[in-house]
């Protein structure tokens, strides 16, 4: 048995009618909502730009000349004196990764629903 939609000329032309519509509106909301994520990407990329540039607010521009880093670091008296990639900073600073999935996997077996 064959399904047939049957449709009077009336309402076909009501169908094309609303799905013209709904095509030349659907673009244009689009467009304008790209138009607008681009002027705030450009707004934002512009200020921090200009924060980056302005010495007054941020003196320090680079993590290696910040004098707290330094002292830190200091060969004598750091805390990390074996330097930025010794083997104190290394432990301390620096993440290591771990397979947690076979663990989210025995929970999701459990019913237990994870917010991910």
């Amino acid at each position: 048995m064959k399904n047939v939609v049957q449709m009077t000329r009336r309402s076909f032309i009501k169908a094309t009618a609303i799905a013209a519509g709904y095509a030349v509106l659907g673009f244009n909301l689009t467009r304008e909502a790209v138009a607008a994520g681009l002027d705030f990407l450009t707004a934002r990329q512009k200020g921090v730009y200009d924060a980056d540039a302005n010495k007054k607010v941020y003196p320090i521009r680079k993590s290696q000349d910040n004098p707290m880093v330094q002292k830190i670091y200091d060969k004598k008296h750091g805390f990390l004196h074996d330097g930025p990639c010794g083997h104190k900073s290394h432990e301390l600073l620096h993440t290591h990764y771990q397979d947690r999935s076979s663990a989210v996997k025995a929970l999701k077996e459990k019913g237990v629903k994870l917010k991910v």
